[in-house]
Order: structure tokens, then sequence, then C-alpha cells
């Protein structure tokens, strides 16, 4: 019995030692139990343009590091923007006898005055009713009063004294009395040489109510001045309308100027004299100051005006003030024009628009209401549509030559 007992006793311990053995290798198949938080596998390398952010992530590689063709390098302001490639400077279309080659455009919209004169002064027999239609259709074009009394005047002393008109005749006298009408021998230079012996660039306001195509003249003008061989600042001085200094910095990346602003709603006479400061530094030759746009019945923002070019002073006189009229807006233009000339002294007369519905005479009416040159005029929406005002030119798309 005692010798059953045992046997059982040793088949017992012989099988718990087999067991332990078995689960003994199991363990060690399986590895010592991870008893720590399991962790996430570290994410990939970002790429050109991902936030690299902290931890475990490598380091963001430079673009030299990685070496990225100069071509996808150029132009790039942060990482991962695409390339911004540097606006192309243009060459501006010279100016010389720019009106020239606009004349065709311009006589499209204007040649009914002249076209209008030469039929009734063809007429046999030319009595007061021919007359008064004569005055009637310079008074339809904005010629003013005075100037078409005075016109109608010198055409009935000239027609008497020729006696038979031949259609040669006529368009020659015509011609001949619109040009003097205009004023052939106005200085119609834009000033942008200093007078006063400084060497300091020349400075050029351009003023005028919003939506006379103030911002776009001032950029075109930047392009005339660029074509006739002059380096240009641009001075985004209308800092209450949006996007106004925007609209200027693009046109001076097309030719090459650069543009001073400010913060948008900012002091519009702090950015006009900052323009002409960095304008001295730089050596440039003209700086052009595109000022706020003004509703001339505003006399708070007229006197602001007149703040602009006093603060301007402080660095030397300024050398040219242009006003900018809408050449559609007539009678109403001129309006306008005389509280300008009140406030900053113009010195020059920008015609907008003239190639649309505008009259041609608003050359001579608002020359005759400011005693003051037109010496430039827009004759459409391209970029070398300004053209330097040529009263010859300008006559002979009137009576279509």
């Amino acid at each position: 019995m005692e010798i059953v007992i045992l046997a059982a006793v040793i088949a017992v311990l012989a099988l718990a030692a087999i067991t332990g053995l078995v689960v003994s290798g199991k363990k060690k198949a399986a590895g010592p139990r991870d008893t720590t938080k399991a962790t996430t596998a570290p994410p990939a390398e970002p790429r050109i343009g991902e936030d690299a952010g902290t931890g475990l992530e490598e380091p963001r590689r430079t673009i030299e590091e990685i070496g990225l063709p100069e071509a996808e390098t150029r132009g790039t302001t942060e990482a991962g923007a695409p390339p911004v490639p540097a606006p192309e400077v243009e060459t501006p279309e010279p100016t010389a006898g720019r009106l020239v080659r606009l004349r065709t455009r311009l006589s499209r919209s204007q040649n009914a005055l002249g076209k209008g004169l030469l039929t009734l002064l063809s007429r046999e027999h030319l009595d007061e009713e021919t007359w008064e239609e004569v005055e009637d259709t310079l008074l339809a074009a904005d010629v003013g009063v005075r100037p078409t009394q005075e016109l109608v005047e010198r055409l009935r002393e000239r027609v008497k004294v020729l006696g038979t008109r031949s259609p040669a005749e006529l368009r020659g006298l015509l011609r001949e009395e619109l040009l003097a009408l205009v004023g052939p021998d106005e200085d119609r230079t834009v000033h942008t040489e200093t007078v006063d012996g400084v060497d300091r660039p020349g400075v050029v306001l351009v003023v005028g109510v919003n939506g006379t195509g103030k911002t776009t003249t001032t950029g075109k003008l930047g392009r005339v001045l660029v074509a006739d061989g002059k380096s240009v600042m641009l001075g985004a001085a209308d800092t209450f309308r949006a996007a106004a200094a925007d609209q200027l910095q693009t046109w001076g990346e097309r030719v090459g100027a650069r543009t001073v602003r400010g913060p948008e709603g900012g002091d519009p006479a702090s950015v006009a004299f900052d323009a002409v400061k960095e304008g001295i530094r730089e050596g440039a030759d003209v700086v052009l100051i595109d000022t706020a746009g003004r509703l001339h019945t505003k006399t708070g923002l007229m006197d602001e005006l007149g703040k602009v070019k006093r603060v301007v002073e402080k660095h030397g006189p300024v050398d040219e003030v242009l006003l900018v009229l809408d050449a559609t807006t007539g009678q109403n233009g001129l309006v306008q024009a005389r509280v300008f000339a009140e406030v900053v002294n113009i010195t020059g007369i920008v015609l907008t628009k003239l190639d649309g519905t505008a009259k041609g005479g608003i050359v001579v009416a608002v020359q005759r209401e400011l005693g003051v040159p037109v010496k430039l005029i827009g004759l459409g929406e391209g970029a070398d549509d300004l053209a330097p005002f040529e009263p010859g030119a300008f006559v002979d798309a009137l009576i279509g030559e």
C-alpha cells in the first residue's frame, strides 16, 4: 500500500515538473511582458511646407540641404509657399508722338465738332441762323460761352474777307482758329526738374476727386516718365480708398518703380513725406504722389490736401501739381477745378476719358477757367494710352484730317 501511494506522489510531481517546463518555454518564446504605456511610431520626416512640430520628429532640413534647383527657390517668401516670380519689368512705349499714334482713336469720338462746323461754314449763304447753329455746335462741345463768342466773331470776319470758300480753304481757316483757341504756345511740359539748384527729385502731386481715374493716371504717368528715361518713386498717399496702394504698387512694379505706402487709413501727409524722403535717399529723378480723392464740397478734406502739400514742401518746393479731371463731366468738372485750384495751386490738367462721350471743347474751357494748360490726356484703358497733349494733333483729330 505504501508503495502505491509513493508511486502516485512521484507521478504527480513529475507531471507538475513537465507542466512548469512547458509554461516556462512559452514565456521565453514570447519574451518579457511590456508593462509600459504603448507609444506611437514617430511620423515620417516632414516634407517642405509642412509644419515641423515638436517631439520625436527630425528637424526640418533647409532648402540648401535638400538641394532644390535654383528655379524652384527663386521668389519663395515662406516655407511651402509656391514660388513667386519677380514681376517682369516692361519697357513702356516712347512718349514722343504718342498722341499722333492715338489720333485715330481720338478722332472717332471727337471729330463731330469739326465736321459739324465745316458743314455749316460750307453753306452758300451764311445768315444769322447759320451762325447761331455754329454757336450751338461749339457750346454743345463744351467749348464754353466766352471762347465760343470769340471764335464765332473771328470766323465771321475771316469768312467775309475770304469770300469764295473752297473746302480746303475752310478747313485751313477752321484749323487755324481752333488751334489759336486751344493755345499752341502754352508750356505743356510736366515739370520734373528741380528749379532751386538742390540735388533732389522733382516732386509731382496728383490730385482730383474719386472716380476720375486719379490713381490709374498716376501709374500711367510713371510709365510716361520711365519711357522718357527717368527713375521714378511712387507715393501711395491715397490711404482711405481700399486697395488704392495695391493698385499703385502694381503699376510701379510693371516698370520697376518702387512704391512707398503706409497703413490703410493712415495719415496721407506722412506717406507723402516719407515718399519724398525715400526718393532723396535713393537718388530718384521724380517722386509721384497719388493723393486721396476729395469731394470738392468737403472743406475739411480739402484742407487736409493743403496739409499734404505743406508737409511735402519741408523737403523742398513741389514742382508740379496735376489735377485729374474726367472729361465726360463737362461743366461740373470746371466747378471741381476751381475749388482745387484755390487749395493747392494747380499747375497742369490731365483730362481722362477723352475717348468716350467727352466733348473736345472741354480742353478750351478748362484752360480758360483756370489759366492752366492741359498737359496730358487719357485716351483709353491701355497702359500707354496716356499721352502728352499736342495742340496740333488734337485739332487735326477734331476736324478729321
